[in-house]
């Protein structure tokens, strides 16, 4: 049997962010890896124009709005997908690095601009 596509019943605007939070875990000197296994967030990326870059992506800004609203961290964080205080502190759960939330080509989008 298929796993169910988002078992956690995420909304698009949870499910952005998640993707967003999964790209930061894996940049270097924006997250920290912790000893039990969540990606602690230790920084947010900063818009330049209507956009920002992670690693050779950029993203809409209007992609990212969830990266600021404490009720996005407060789901992503009642779902156990996150370690939410926002806006202080905000690590994902192995669960939270783990989960597929589909396609990122419609954030993510690579090349010059």
């Amino acid at each position: 049997m298929l796993p169910k596509a988002n078992p956690a019943k995420l909304n698009h605007l949870q499910l952005r962010t998640l993707t967003l939070l999964q790209v930061i875990a894996r940049l270097p000197n924006a997250a920290v890896q912790r000893p039990d296994g969540h990606v602690e967030i230790k920084k947010l990326p900063e818009a330049h124009g209507n956009h920002f870059h992670l690693g050779d992506a950029m993203v809409n800004g209007a992609d990212a709005t969830g990266l600021h609203i404490e009720a996005v961290w407060n789901a992503l964080a009642r779902k156990g997908l996150a370690e939410a205080d926002y806006p202080h502190h905000l690590a994902l759960t192995p669960d939270g690095l783990a989960y597929d939330t589909g396609d990122t080509k419609a954030i993510l989008h690579q090349g010059d601009h």
